[in-house]
């Protein structure tokens, strides 16, 4: 028999914490955060981090374990995430994963392929010849050795360029090739929920309320000090979040604070309609709440949870 695990998964500003919360007051959990923000030290407001009140009453894993110049990969959370389980259920607890990274989920219920770790000197050479020959010359090469990936990849996004490019110098293979490749699935049996409300313009209105909100507790000032930062620049991972990347284009003079704050909004509702996607197309049984029953959504998961551990 394989241990329980429980994933609360859900578009940004769904109601995933709070319905975490209300969860824990009531079952055997211990919550790990899914989030590919919230790993982050220092990046608070703009991530929409649970509060010190909420983290008293739900503890969250995986929460302020990385300094924003850091990097954290797919791979470096399935670790993260299948030791805390493992230290969960030991304990005779329920893992109950919240959070939005889908890719996250992913590489935890599929596995990850077998792709090469990064290597900084083969970054730096093709960080080089942009520099030379600019990124669209790079993706018009990644198309000649994997034109499906190219397909994929934005030919502004030099992140996603660079590490394709990467992967087939490391390796010989292409990146297509070896994300085909699956690795080992979860151990675990998992009951899997979704919760959104069920009219999509109900979710874009708490997004802008919660933006709105952000900058009333200091958004800007949170940014400004990583923006005073010499180790931090507008292509890493956590500055590139969210709500993060117009602050700082904002800081630096690309516009102004009303255009910041409406690219802020449609870059959140962005996210948010990935997320949904990302969802709809979910390969596995997944069992939809509405954000506005949060009653029924609790009720139905505690309902779930008995009928499996009874069958």
């Amino acid at each position: 028999m394989k241990p329980t695990a429980i994933f609360l998964m859900g578009p940004t500003a769904s109601g995933k914490t709070d319905l975490a919360i209300r969860l824990r007051s009531q079952l055997p959990v211990e919550v790990i955060s899914v989030d590919s923000a919230l790993i982050y030290k220092g990046m608070d407001i703009g991530t929409a981090k649970p509060s010190k009140q909420e983290l008293i009453r739900a503890p969250h894993r995986l929460i302020d374990i990385l300094d924003p110049a850091e990097s954290y990969s797919a791979m470096n959370f399935r670790d993260d995430a299948l030791r805390e389980m493992a230290q969960i259920s030991a304990q005779g607890k329920i893992p109950l994963l919240v959070g939005g990274t889908m890719l996250y989920y992913k590489a935890l219920i599929e596995g990850l392929s077998p792709l090469p770790s990064a290597d900084e000197r083969v970054r730096a050479e093709i960080e080089r010849n942009a520099a030379q020959q600019g990124w669209a010359a790079l993706h018009q090469e990644l198309a000649k050795i994997d034109p499906i990936s190219a397909r994929r990849i934005n030919p502004n996004d030099s992140q996603r360029i660079n590490r394709a490019l990467e992967v087939f110098y490391i390796s010989g293979k292409t990146l297509t090739q070896l994300t085909a490749e699956k690795g080992e699935g979860l151990p675990y049996d998992v009951l899997q929920f979704a919760i959104a409300p069920q009219d999509r313009r109900l979710l874009h209105d708490r997004i802008e309320q919660r933006f709105h909100r952000m900058i009333e507790l200091g958004f800007q000032q949170e940014v400004e000090k990583l923006y005073a930062r010499d180790d931090l620049h507008i292509n890493l991972p956590s500055i590139r979040c969210v709500g993060y990347r117009q602050m700082w284009e904002y800081l630096q003079g690309d516009y102004g604070h009303d255009e910041m704050v409406f690219r802020g909004i449609c870059a959140t509702r962005q996210l948010a309609k990935r997320q949904i996607t990302w969802l709809r197309g979910w390969q596995t049984p997944l069992h939809w709440l509405d954000s506005l029953q949060p009653k029924a959504a609790e009720e139905s998961v505690l309902r779930s949870l008995d009928e499996h551990q009874k069958g």
